[in-house]
């Protein structure tokens, strides 16, 4: 399995739905249930977000946005910075294929409306996700690789039929993954730009793969194919962090996986994940988490 998907499946990332929403100007609609992060394709029409730091985008049709770190937000219409907000967090209790309307009488925007969750939100690769990740359209359409997911999507919304849910549920997968992809090819910095450098891909793989192993920076170096300097440097510059602290924090990720596990004794998970004795892995654990592990155990009972 290649590594995007292997972490795809470590964090638990499944859709939670999508919904056709239909505005018209003006309009405003919030979403903000926690847990849930939002998806939205513009396929007609325009809008703006808006996050509670204040930062804004237009949006324009074949334009998609996605919020990986789950922040609240707003779409609304170009300029409308007050006035009501209708809800948009029903979209994942609604009968599929519903479009549902907000704003004016008149829509004239309308946008496919999604969101996934995560079940492991504290997954390492996750912190070198945007807030924000934009895939714009060309020439009001969606980008290629988009359009006939969103077609599929859309019709299997409105015809429905046994097993829809889970078609749907695998289409709006795969959305999600080549945005991720898209993001991994132009983004300058973070784990999905790690991915697209063979250098440091090569390195997080074996990382992930086996990372109770006594890894050194001069052994991911060799793995990576590069002088020890070249690799931290370039492990660093890509990542957002340097290669040993990355390894750090996937050991007490998976530890904290292991540890809501009663069968598996604090002993055993130092070594699962690298530590030789239950001492250094707890001195580790309560240093980078706050708590001990048994403590933690007790908490996520």
């Amino acid at each position: 399995m290649d590594l995007l998907s292997a972490v795809l499946r470590e964090a638990r990332f499944e859709s939670a739905g999508y919904r056709w929403l239909e505005l018209g100007t003006p309009f405003r609609v919030g979403f903000d249930r926690p847990g849930l992060r939002g998806v939205h394709l513009v396929t007609r029409g325009r809008c703006e977000y808006a996050l509670a730091s204040g930062r804004t985008a237009p949006l324009g049709a074949g334009d998609l946005v996605i919020f990986p770190r789950g922040d609240a937000h707003l779409l609304r219409s170009p300029g409308s910075v007050k006035g009501p907000v209708a809800s948009g967090m029903d979209l994942a209790t609604r009968t599929p294929g519903i479009r549902l309307r907000a704003g004016g009488p008149v829509p004239d925007t309308v946008v496919m409306c999604g969101a996934f969750v995560v079940g492991e939100p504290d997954h390492p690769a996750l912190r070198g996700l945007p807030r924000v990740l934009q895939v714009p359209g060309t020439a009001g359409r969606p980008q290629p690789w988009l359009t006939p997911l969103v077609t599929a999507l859309d019709t299997e919304a409105r015809d429905g039929g046994p097993g829809s849910d889970l078609v749907m549920a695998r289409l709006s997968d795969a959305i999600l993954i080549r945005a991720l992809r898209h993001h991994g090819d132009t983004a300058p910095e973070g784990w999905l730009a790690g991915l697209a450098d063979p250098y440091v891909a090569a390195a997080l793989e074996a990382l992930h793969a086996d990372p109770a192993r006594p890894w050194t920076l001069a052994a991911l170096a060799r793995v990576a194919g590069l002088s020890r300097a070249a690799f931290a440097a370039r492990f660093t510059g890509r990542v957002g962090e340097p290669p040993m602290r990355y390894l750090l924090a996937i050991r007490m990720h998976r530890a904290r996986s292991l540890l809501r596990d009663e069968r598996v004794t604090v002993a055993r998970v130092a070594g699962q994940v690298g530590y030789a004795s239950e001492v250094a892995f707890a001195a580790a654990f309560k240093r980078e988490v706050g708590t001990s592990p048994g403590a933690y155990r007790k908490a996520a009972r």
